[in-house]
């Protein structure tokens, strides 16, 4: 049995993500896809624009066979550690044969040589003296690896370049069983901020569904049916859109209360940035106004969102780092289809990790303080606390009673055929 593996976000699943779905099965000939998918916060440091089940919902939907959760502890990192946390996870499984993951510059052999020269004490070694002078770690990356002469230009500062290099890296490192395979982005740009066609970027999507316009036939055409109609039920039942500053009085309360010390303690924080938060967040009266008054090129806007969220949800650097150790310490189930049940029981008989299916197995929601659990149990305590935060930004109060994680089971979903990829 053979399966591809994706590690995605879909915020929301959109018409590129279909064809990366379909491409990944024809250029490798697996007959099984599994997608490892960050769950209510993503890696840019914001709350997804439709919680973790709907958007596992429109994967399976639309060709995934079995969808994952990517801890909390990994998913709203940098491209490192997601991708690190994201390639064990599926080398974890035991079942997994192939990596498929798109990028600007599709051409693997180029992107594999930048991997190798990462490992390089030297190349190491320049981003940090890079780091130090200011800037992003994604700046500071593609100048070292330009003084190798290997790379020219922006290509590392191209967002899926910077996760290719980071992908594989981690199968070097964790997962050499698994094979790398490359596609192209298609059409639309990253940051793209507006739908020009039937191929749009996340962002514009997103952008288009917070100002309200969810009827707008430019939505239609860049999201596929079967997407489609979840998404406009979840705005009908007022359980999206979600998005950052639906927290601020919540953050802003979190931060004004702080103390140095405790800021400081968090991810992200260090060279004094703590005490520039807590001096914007005295003055501020939203989110926007915290992160203007402290961005800077060595303090980006992604990395702030990130202190924000971790901020919102007391995450430690200790644990982060003990987890970045570990590696995941599950595999957490969100959908599936019949693909996936056949997937499901074949990881059952291989996996090194257990499969989470139902929360409560392993862990009560009465019971989350940190001293009496053990290290699954905070991995897990992470998540559940994520989702029990993130039901607060739902539009439609009737929605935001905690203890999701431990009410719902994952979504079983009776596949169609696939949509045609366009």
């Amino acid at each position: 049995m053979q399966a591809v593996g994706t590690i995605v976000e879909y915020n929301p699943f959109h018409n590129g993500h279909l064809w990366h779905l379909t491409q990944a099965r024809a250029i490798t000939g697996c007959p099984y896809i599994i997608g490892v998918m960050s769950g209510n916060f993503v890696q840019r440091g914001e709350p997804a624009i439709f919680d973790k089940w709907t958007r596992a919902e429109m994967a399976v939907r639309c060709g995934m066979d079995l969808v994952l959760e990517l801890p909390y502890v990994y998913a709203v990192r940098s491209a490192q550690y997601f991708a690190a946390g994201a390639v064990r996870l599926l080398s974890a499984l035991g079942i997994v044969t192939h990596l498929c993951f798109g990028a600007e510059q599709a051409d693997l052999a180029y992107l594999d040589k930048v991997a190798t020269a990462l490992a390089e004490d030297k190349v190491n070694a320049s981003i940090v003296r890079h780091l130090k002078k200011g800037g992003t770690y994604a700046a500071a990356l593609s100048t070292a690896v330009e003084e190798t002469g290997l790379v020219t230009g922006n290509t590392l500062k191209l967002p899926n370049n910077i996760l290719a290099v980071e992908y594989l890296r981690a199968i070097k490192k964790y997962a050499p069983e698994l094979a790398p395979v490359v596609v192209p982005r298609k059409a639309a740009n990253y940051h793209d901020q507006t739908i020009t066609g039937p191929i749009a970027s996340a962002t514009a999507i997103r952008q288009t569904l917070m100002d309200g316009q969810k009827t707008r036939e430019s939505v239609r055409q860049a999201v596929p049916a079967a997407a489609l109609a979840i998404l406009e039920e979840k705005f009908r039942l007022g359980q999206g859109p979600v998005t950052l500053e639906h927290f601020a009085p919540l953050l802003l309360a979190r931060l004004r209360s702080a103390t140095a010390q405790w800021l400081e303690s968090l991810p992200d924080v260090s060279e004094g940035l703590h005490y520039k938060i807590l001096t914007a967040a005295q003055k501020a009266t939203s989110l926007e106004e915290v992160i203007a008054a402290v961005k800077s090129k060595r303090y980006t806007r992604t990395r702030l969102q990130r202190i924000l969220i971790h901020a919102l949800l007391g995450v430690t650097k200790p644990d982060m780092a003990f987890f970045d150790r570990t590696g995941p310490l599950y595999a957490r189930v969100l959908a599936f289809n019949d693909q996936g049940r056949l997937l499901l029981k074949e990881i059952q008989r291989r996996t090194s990790i257990p499969i989470i299916t139902k929360t409560t197995r392993f862990l009560s929601s009465q019971s989350r303080s940190r001293h009496v659990l053990n290290d699954l149990q905070v991995m897990l305590a992470y998540d559940t606390l994520a989702t029990d935060l993130y039901v607060l930004g739902f539009p439609n109060r009737h929605y935001r009673s905690g203890g999701w994680d431990f009410r719902r089971s994952p979504l079983y979903i009776a596949a169609p055929p696939p949509p045609t990829a366009l």
